[in-house]
């Protein structure tokens, strides 16, 4: 047993030398290698380490196609997920070295897995331009993973998650203004009449308010989200989570828009109870979604 053990050490030391051999080899000749690996398209991937947090290159195969470019986590057709695609899983954001006409380039991109029938025709293709990756898939019961290196373009990303930190920023005051307007005309501290501004200014001020509401959820729900779940499958649960708070906002802002809408048959309490609602449930939305998806939305490759 213990010689057993001794022996693993030995080959992952061996597996550790090797890869720096090769890395070493890879960026001294612009991208090309020698030996068992000659005329093989490799790229340099560095992922950042799932439990260490510290960055790790790993030379991997990669098959360029229609501009994209994929890296298959064979492992030799171990039974294992190789590290590196634990690490992009947790941290998607890497960065990769690849050969070109000016010598080695390196580039900033998020990982994505592909699935299903875009996961089978890719790793398809690679089988058949190096037989090697059929028989590593013969070898082992798992799915070997294939993953897309996405480019970000530095000429159109967005820090997509500061924006919705702002935008959050921009409907809670919003939506303090509409409060602080509502205990000035229930405390009668307006000229008119607390009823009589009530159907006026205060219902105007959340009108614009819900509809900017409205807005932002519904580009949450037709283009955002699903974006985010194809480039992170893993934030799929927090997700749905926004999606039923979306739902749950929503009927708060009808109750207060009805209560709004006739506001003479209004007890002023009940207005007052529905804007506490709402402001409770809205703050505790905005919060966890920053919390979930900030980080996702700044590495977010855009589409189109």
């Amino acid at each position: 047993m213990a010689d057993d053990s001794h022996q693993q050490v030995i080959s992952r030391q061996q597996a550790v030398d090797f890869d720096r051999q090769i890395i070493e080899e890879f960026r001294r000749n612009g991208g090309r290698v020698g030996g068992r690996f000659e005329g093989a398209s490799l790229v340099l991937l560095t992922t950042t380490g799932a439990k260490t947090g510290r960055p790790r290159t790993t030379p991997a195969a990669y098959l360029r196609e229609g501009g994209r470019i994929f890296v298959f986590a064979t492992n030799a057709g171990s039974d294992r997920h190789p590290a590196w695609y634990h690490n992009l899983l947790a941290h998607p954001r890497i960065t990769f070295e690849i050969g070109g006409g000016r010598g080695v380039e390196t580039r900033a991109a998020t990982a994505v897995v592909l699935h299903g029938e875009e996961r089978d025709r890719v790793y398809a293709r690679q089988a058949a331009i190096v037989p090697a990756f059929a028989a590593y898939q013969e070898g082992t019961s798992r799915v070997i993973p294939v993953v897309a290196l996405d480019p970000v373009d530095h000429e159109r990303a967005r820090r997509i998650g500061d924006d919705l930190a702002q935008i959050h920023a921009g409907l809670r005051r919003d939506l303090a203004a509409a409060r602080g307007e509502l205990e000035e005309f229930l405390t009668g501290r307006r000229d008119a009449p607390p009823h009589a501004r009530l159907g006026t200014d205060l219902r105007d001020h959340c009108l614009a308010f819900c509809e900017a509401l409205h807005k932002h959820h519904s580009r949450e729900d037709e283009t955002g989200f699903p974006i985010l779940e194809r480039q992170y499958p893993e934030l799929r649960p927090a997700l749905e989570r926004l999606r039923r708070e979306h739902v749950a906002v929503a009927d708060a802002v009808h109750r207060l828009r009805t209560l709004l809408a006739d506001p003479g048959a209004s007890a002023p309490e009940r207005v007052r109870a529905e804007f506490d609602r709402l402001s409770d449930e809205l703050e505790s939305h905005f919060a966890y979604e920053e919390e979930q998806l900030t980080d996702a939305l700044n590495a977010l490759v855009l589409e189109g």
